[in-house]
């Protein structure tokens, strides 16, 4: 939907991101050219960075990042607004959701980020994870994973102010996409274009085609998929999710059905499930501490350097 405003392209889904943070001092100090450069190489010629799903020329790409500014965030930032280019648009972002885990990074590389944040109904996240060939987690981790994207949701929903942070829930914009999406372009400073709400219309050059699991992004919008889970998990799953994720889903607006609770045995095996989860708050946390008391080198996008982001 955001790739179809005339002014925003949104690439498909990246993987080069949080990996280059999470590894940025495997390449060391940026301001120097040859570092510059072994970051690009790492990842135009690696698949697993999804750089070949841009279109991009990989050899231009490796020679604007050597010549460009010495921070992550402009190296990273210039892959996208070369992506940007190609569609003749001003503004770029990106789509993956480990970014709701990971949104202190974000805002580490690029300050200036706007988040836009779609929460669907659980019960149907876990569905859909439960269908798709490269989800390898079980149940509970699957139920654990979304209990915490709702929780790093409420975190910055109170650290960031309006100007950075906007939800929607994604059966309110399937059900009426004009309208939610007015509100969304109203967030992001832009005038609303129509063909957001078309966005069959461009799915051939945002999805890729070996996403078979996205192939509804190909016809018009539905709201076939909501509340799918009734149909898509057993009772038994049903009634796990509904006692793991109850406040959470009542939170937002969700019904309960009333299936009937698990055994304790499988509230057990999710609370286990959940630790990582649980823990990972506190590791980024301590981090952060780590990275006040020995800062690193700077990795931000400098505002000279930023074109909008959305």
């Amino acid at each position: 939907m955001l790739h179809a405003h005339a002014r925003i392209a949104i690439p498909p889904e990246t993987r080069f991101v949080l990996s280059a943070y999470y590894r940025r001092h495997q390449f060391g100090d940026l301001r120097q050219a040859e570092r510059r450069r072994a970051l690009a190489r790492w990842i135009v010629d690696r698949k697993v960075t999804r750089f070949c799903d841009l279109g991009l020329d990989a050899d231009d790409i490796v020679e604007r990042i050597t010549a460009g500014p010495g921070t992550l965030g402009a190296a990273l930032g210039t892959i996208f607004q070369q992506y940007s280019a190609r569609f003749g648009k001003p503004r770029w972002g990106d789509k993956r959701p480990a970014y709701a885990q990971n949104l202190d990074v974000i805002l580490r590389l690029f300050p200036d980020a706007q988040i836009i944040n779609v929460v669907r109904d659980g019960r149907d996240c876990v569905a859909s994870l439960k269908e798709m060939s490269w989800h390898k987690q079980d149940l509970y981790g699957t139920v654990a994973i979304w209990a915490r994207a709702i929780d790093e949701a409420r975190r910055a929903a109170r650290q960031l102010d309006s100007t950075q942070w906007h939800q929607l829930r994604y059966e309110d914009l399937v059900a009426d996409p004009e309208t939610h999406l007015r509100g969304v372009c109203e967030f992001l400073g832009e005038e609303y274009d129509p063909s957001m709400a078309r966005p069959n219309e461009v799915a051939d050059v945002a999805v890729p085609k070996f996403k078979t699991w996205h192939e509804r992004t190909h016809s018009e919008v539905t709201t076939q998929r909501v509340q799918s889970w009734q149909q898509r998990l057993t009772t038994d799953e049903i009634g796990l999710c509904e006692a793991a994720l109850g406040s959470r889903l009542t939170e937002w607006g969700y019904e309960l059905s009333g299936a009937p609770r698990p055994p304790v045995g499988d509230l057990m095996r999710y609370q286990v499930a959940t630790v990582k989860h649980r823990v990972a708050p506190l590791r980024r946390a301590m981090a952060s501490t780590g990275r006040r008391v020995r800062p690193g080198l700077p990795v931000a996008r400098t505002p000279e350097e930023a074109a909008p982001q959305a």
